[in-house]
Parts: C-alpha cells; structure tokens; sequence
C-alpha cells in the first residue's frame, strides 16, 4: 500500500478531522458570541479549502486504481468528487445561515460548526465508500453529528422532539441497513463492492437478494424515500431552519450518491433485482411528495414533503440504470441543491417585526407588496421547483424524463411526469398567496445581509440565467457518472 498516495487522496477528509479537532479544543475555551463566530467563519473556511483541493479530482476525471486508497478502501474518484464539492457548498450556507439565527434564539455556541463539519467529514466518507466497512462508519459518523444537531435548539421543544424522532427512526434504519450488509457478507463471502460484484455475477442467491434489500431500505430512510419518509416532515419542521437546511441539502447528496454506488458498484451485475424496488420507491415518493404537501400550511412542512418529491425524480435518473441515468440524476442533483437553500434562506427571512419567525403559508399574504425582492427570491424558488419551462428546476426533469425514456420506461416517464404537474399546484399556490392575496403585513422584519446575498446567489443560479450553466454541468455529471461504470 502506497501511504503517500493514500494520505494525498484523503487529504479534504484529513483536513476536515484536523480542523474539526483543533476548533473543538479551541471551543471549549470560547464561549462567547465572538468567539463562536470566529469558529463559524474558520469552519466555512476549512470546507473552501477542502472544495479547493477536491475540484481538480472532478476537473481531471479521476478514476481507477489512481483514485484508491489504503488499500481499496476508499475511492477519491470524479464522482466522489462531484458530490462532494456539492455537499460542501450545501454545508457552507448552512453555516453562514446559522449565527444569526440562533443568536435571536438563546445565543450560538461553537460546537455548532464543529458538529457540522464532522458530519461532512462521514458525508465525505459515504461518497468515497466502495467498501461495507466504510459505508457504515461514513454513514454513521454523518448520522450521529445530525442527531445532535436536530436537538441543537434546546429552548424549544421541537427541536427536542425532532432530536429524539431522528435518533429513534436512525438508529432503526442503521439496523436494517447494518442487517442487509450482513447478509450481503454472509452469501457473498466479502465486503468489497468489487468483491460482491464478482460474487454476484452468475446470479443472486436468495439471500444475497435479502441483503440488497435490507440494504435499499436502510439507504431509503437516509434519502426520505416512500415509505421510509415518515420521519421527514416532523424533524424538518422541529430542527432549527439552518439545520434542516443542512439535512434537505447534504446528507440528501451524500446518500443518493452513496445508493448509487451500491447499486452499480456492488449490485451492477444484478440491475434487474433492484431496479424494481428503485423504480417503485421512485413513484411512491413523487405521488406521496405532490400529494402530501397539497394539504400543509406550514411552509417548512411543506418544503419536506418537496424534498420527498424531488427525491422521487431523482430516483427515476437511478431506475433507468444507465450511464445517461446517473448523469442526469447528478445533474438535477446539483440543481436541487441551490432550490433547497434558497427555499429556507426565505423561510429564515420570513420575520415579524419582534424578529419572530414566521412558519405559517397564510403570512405570506400580499408579501410582494411589502417585501419584493423576498417575494421575487421566493417566487423563483417555486417556480423553478414546479419545473416550469425557462427556470432551471425544468431542466433538472427534463434530462430525468429524457433518461427514462431513453431506457425504455416510458410507462415510469409518464407517472414522474404526471405528479410533476399534481406537484405544481403547490409551488403555485405559494407565489399565488405572495402576489394575488390581500396583505396580511406580518413578514415586516429586517433581513440579515448575508441571508440576502444568499437568497440571491441562489434565486439568480435556478433563474432562466442558470440554462448558461447546462453544458458544463452536463459535461461534469457525465464524466463523474462515467466513472462508476467504467469501473463496472
């Protein structure tokens, strides 16, 4: 094993241990407003740092035996590359959203950014994972910073509540996962995804067949997947908006990509054995999502059950089991992404004038007339997540759509795009409320400037402007989708 190599590979994931252990030490000694958001901003730092030295991964195609490390464990290839650089970025607005929040909250404490960026470290490690044991580890040391940090907000009771739901429901998918891995060992005689691979190659025996299962159903649970959602729409709403930031947006990338590279990886042998259950929790989630936010008049609710929806689509990309698939799942991925962030950084901005938060659908009553700029971010946000035509959410469904059809599901392309339409009703609805009801004058509040820069970057990224951007997306969501089947 080649140390040299190894240590260079993981040199963001080192960079994150380093850093998150030197500002936890340094937390335990400053305590105060300054210090916790000195911590905050060398946090948004690190996570800069570590997309700096990760691009050039994706840039040059990395993939093969020059992107394993200690020994296969780890795979610093251009798809791990690529989800990375999106969960960073993810990461780093969540940060720059949190200060200010809890500040009006009881006060923001280091451990905060410290917390998040060990879970980016396991969300780092997930991504990169080709190996069992590496999955879990990954996968738990992003779970366990996520339990605290659901719960972060003491003061207020949901925040406890979602802590605890997140835990309890956690800690069963972790078991269920954990079953299905071994089961896979057990009937495949290895952990490697190589290895179960070529065990697999010949045929699937049932218990192997089992394990894959148990497996889908645990990854299911990470990625709010029908009908392992429940927990989605409580511990969004419950967790402190910049947490639930954080889990609609990172840990979402980190556990698509980390479902697709068991899928292909492990179990690219074996596509119709799992092509099913993909396809099935696909339809479920966008029929769930469209239907299950109609009904919602808490905003926050209402962008959980979106989440459920869009992971839907993405999951169509998965189902076609192609290339063309992963690389438009990526694509919509990273489309996905700046729409989350710009949804809660409104929802952050939605503040009466004692600095309350509003949550409710009915305060956003005649906010174009008070807040316009709020409204136009807002109004883009939606527009775009209905996927009409010219906003850049259009484009992350087309090239899903386009997949699907390409792979023969025609019958899966016209159900995904069926609850695309239930779905716009909801997204309508909003900007209806925002621009054609009576003013209620409740969203009076001042914003923060970087809530504002924020809301912009994103708004202006998911505007008609972000169609400037789909080539070279598409070209990199190739390349980082070429890799896993390259080396399948």
């Amino acid at each position: 094993m080649d140390w040299m190599q190894s240590l260079r590979l993981t040199a963001p994931e080192i960079l994150l241990s380093v850093s998150g252990l030197i500002l936890l030490v340094g937390s335990a000694w400053g305590q105060t407003r300054r210090d916790a958001r000195a911590v905050n901003w060398l946090s948004v730092l690190v996570l800069i740092a570590a997309s700096v030295i990760t691009a050039p991964t994706l840039l040059n195609g990395v993939t093969g035996d020059a992107a394993l490390a200690f020994d296969g464990l780890f795979s610093a290839d251009a798809f791990a590359a690529f989800a990375k650089l999106l969960i960073y970025v993810a990461a780093a607005a969540s940060l720059l959203l949190a200060p200010s929040f809890f500040e009006r909250h009881g006060g923001y404490r280091p451990e905060f950014p410290v917390l998040v960026l060990f879970s980016v470290l396991g969300m780092g490690m997930m991504v990169s994972a080709t190996n069992l044991l590496t999955l879990y580890v990954g996968l738990e040391l992003n779970s366990l910073a996520a339990y605290v940090l659901a719960a972060f907000l003491k003061s207020d009771e949901r925040s406890a509540e979602a802590g605890l739901k997140y835990f309890v429901l956690g800690a069963l998918a972790s078991g269920i996962l954990l079953f299905g891995m071994s089961l896979t060992y057990g009937f495949t005689g290895t952990i490697s995804f190589d290895g179960i691979a070529a065990a697999t190659s010949t045929g699937l025996s049932k218990g192997a067949l089992f394990g894959l299962t148990f497996m889908i159903a645990g990854l299911a649970f990470k990625i709010s997947a029908v009908p392992f959602h429940m927990w989605t729409p409580d511990v969004y709403e419950g967790a402190p908006t910049p947490v639930t930031t954080l889990f609609a947006s990172a840990p979402k990338v980190a556990a698509l990509a980390l479902t697709i590279r068991v899928a292909v990886e492990a179990f690219g042998n074996q596509t119709a054995a799992w092509q099913q259950i993909i396809g099935f929790a696909a339809v479920a989630s966008i029929v769930v999502g469209a239907l299950g936010a109609i009904w919602q008049t808490n905003l926050k609710r209402l962008l959980a059950y979106s989440s459920i929806n869009n992971v839907g689509f993405m999951l169509v990309g998965l189902t076609a089991a192609s290339p063309e698939g992963v690389s438009a799942m990526l694509v919509y991925l990273a489309i996905y992404v700046p729409m989350t962030i710009g949804g809660f950084v409104a929802v952050l901005m939605l503040r009466d004038a004692e600095g309350r938060q509003l949550e409710a659908i009915s305060d956003l009553a005649g906010l174009s007339s008070t807040r316009p700029l709020l409204a136009l971010g807002l109004g883009s946000v939606m527009f775009s997540m209905a996927g009409i035509p010219f906003f850049f959410g259009f484009w992350g469904k087309f090239v899903v759509f386009q997949a699907a059809v390409a792979a023969g599901l025609v019958p899966l392309a016209v159900i995904a795009a069926a609850g695309s339409v239930i779905g716009a009703f909801y997204y309508l609805k909003i900007v209806k409320v925002m621009y054609f009801d009576e003013p209620v004058g409740k969203a009076t509040g001042q914003s923060d400037m970087v809530h504002e820069w924020l809301l912009a970057i994103s708004a202006l990224l998911i505007s008609p402007l972000g169609w400037l951007l789909t080539k070279g997306l598409g070209v990199l969501a190739a390349l980082a989708a070429g890799v896993l089947f390259a080396a399948a």
